[in-house]
């Protein structure tokens, strides 16, 4: 790591983790689909700690290999949009996602906000975009500061006597 950010900056880092409390615990968006999201903007951003994070979340709510790595296809937005592994909310939810996390050239336009209105009511889109901006914000600390991901061994399994 470049720099310990958490420890340089514990307020900040206090902060960011508050609104991730605030999304998993306050709001009524699924935690797979948090994942879902935080896995597709981790992947655009190339935020390697992230990914590896949001692929472990994924994998302890039983996700298929096939829903995580059509997330992490990178070539093809089409991979999940035409997939049939994803209802229409989560495709929403990812196409915004996709929109937000290149806004440079996406810009969020009219048409994209119609879009994910129809799945999404008011305070749950504000939501969803709380958790986009949160998660590109992590994406850039770790991207900026090196951050590394180092899978956690399994606990070992307690022998049993048969």
């Amino acid at each position: 790591m470049r720099l310990p950010y958490t420890k340089l900056a514990p307020e900040a880092y206090a902060r960011l983790s508050a609104l991730g409390h605030y999304l998993s615990t306050e709001t009524t968006l699924e935690p797979v689909l948090l994942e879902l999201i935080f896995l597709r903007a981790s992947t655009l951003n190339g935020c390697n700690f992230c990914v590896g994070l949001h692929t472990a979340a994924l994998k302890k709510h039983n996700e298929p290999d096939t829903r995580i790595d059509a997330i992490k296809a990178m070539d093809s937005i089409a991979d999940w949009q035409a997939s049939d592994a994803f209802t229409p909310r989560e495709q929403a939810a990812l196409a915004w996602t996709d929109v937000l996390t290149n806004l440079q050239a996406t810009h969020a336009s009219d048409a994209d906000f119609a879009a994910i209105s129809e799945h999404f009511h008011d305070k749950n889109l504000v939501d969803l975009t709380f958790a986009i901006a949160e998660i590109n914000a992590w994406n850039r600390l770790g991207v900026a500061f090196g951050a590394e991901w180092k899978p956690r061994p399994a606990a070992p399994v307690p022998e049993t006597n048969a």
